[in-house]
């Protein structure tokens, strides 16, 4: 059995101060896709990340890690599956290439080919973060009900684009959309890329990237809290490990979401004001909100039951706790 901790704070917590009006769309430059096409596609696939995409159909998106054999986190990344031999990668655009080419390496004799579908290339696809009413309303009936669940939408010009809820922030609903990279942009407003970011914040969603790269196990960024880990599928690289943190109760790093008066950065470290000679955390997403930041931070469940966390050194720029949007439970 598990015991529910929604804060390890004795008092309860704020949540992140987010514009009430944030509606509209971005295009995510800092993004890419990967494209896996052939008919062991998703087999391969389900072999090498943490989600299972042998039963994925066209209406569900996968949250997905990609592991090193010590469980670390290479890649974080949304899975669709448009065709039975096609499966479609969004993932950071500066952790693409490395896991590309890694991926490549155990491709073997499977009747897959991966290859690079971004912006860039021909025929390649843009990633595009769309949130609020407005984003629902533009979308209309082909908007997903629920988080990871998935739709084709019919672009103007007759082109398909695919679209995946993402957990809300709050009360907003977001979505992150696959289309080509050609086509005409949702007729929404512009929304800033910084708050796009504190949206992500917002709904304690931590991507890898090339500062964070191999740092954490899964559950040190909340995944399987959000979907993106399943424990019932078969092996894949790092798999016994994530699965030993899981059933052994060995995790005692999270991932929890702070605000700062200062500019942070990712991959910064954080301190404990009562163990100044070590460092206590790694910032795991940021958001920069005018002077200051929206933050996730990795740290030791320690850290939060006495003292402070600062930015940077034990006498830096003080974390505030924000409240998460799930649960944190640890297995007893």
């Amino acid at each position: 059995m598990s015991q529910a901790t929604p804060s390890l704070s004795p008092n309860p917590l704020p949540v992140p101060a987010l514009p009430t009006d944030l509606q509209g769309a971005v295009r995510l430059d800092d993004w890419g896709v990967m494209a896996a096409r052939g008919e062991d596609a998703a087999k391969f696939l389900h072999g090498q990340l943490t989600q299972d995409l042998a039963l994925q159909t066209p209406q569900q998106a996968r949250l997905a890690g990609y592991c090193s054999a010590k469980g670390r986190l290479l890649a974080t990344m949304v899975a669709f599956k448009p065709a039975a031999d096609t499966v479609l990668l969004a993932l950071p655009s500066d952790v693409l290439p490395p896991t590309l080419k890694r991926l490549s390496m155990f491709v073997l004799r499977a009747k897959c080919k991966l290859a690079d579908a971004g912006s860039a290339q021909p025929e390649g696809w843009a990633v595009w973060g769309l949130a609020g009413a407005a984003a629902q309303a533009w979308l209309g009936a082909e908007a997903p009900a629920t988080a990871w669940a998935a739709s084709g939408k019919s672009l103007p010009d007759g082109r398909l684009a695919w679209i995946t809820r993402l957990p809300d922030a709050g009360a907003l609903p977001r979505y992150l959309m696959l289309a080509p990279a050609d086509a005409a942009a949702p007729a929404l407003p512009l929304l800033d890329a910084a708050d796009w970011g504190a949206l992500d914040v917002a709904s304690g969603l931590a991507w890898i990237r090339s500062a964070t790269a191999e740092q954490f196990v899964p559950q040190m960024l909340n995944l399987e809290l959000l979907g993106g880990v399943n424990f019932q599928k078969g092996c894949y690289p790092g798999q016994e490990i994530v699965a030993r943190s899981q059933y052994r109760g060995t995790i005692k790093r999270r991932t929890f979401a702070f605000a700062c008066d200062a500019v942070a950065q990712l991959g910064q470290e954080v301190f404990h004001s009562e163990d100044p000679e070590q460092p206590a955390g790694l910032v795991a997403s940021v958001a920069a909100q005018g002077t200051g930041s929206l933050l996730l931070v990795e740290t030791k469940l320690a850290a939060l039951t006495a003292g402070t966390l600062h930015l940077g050194a034990a006498q830096g720029p003080l974390l505030r706790q924000q409240a998460l949007p799930y649960e944190i439970s640890e297995p007893q």
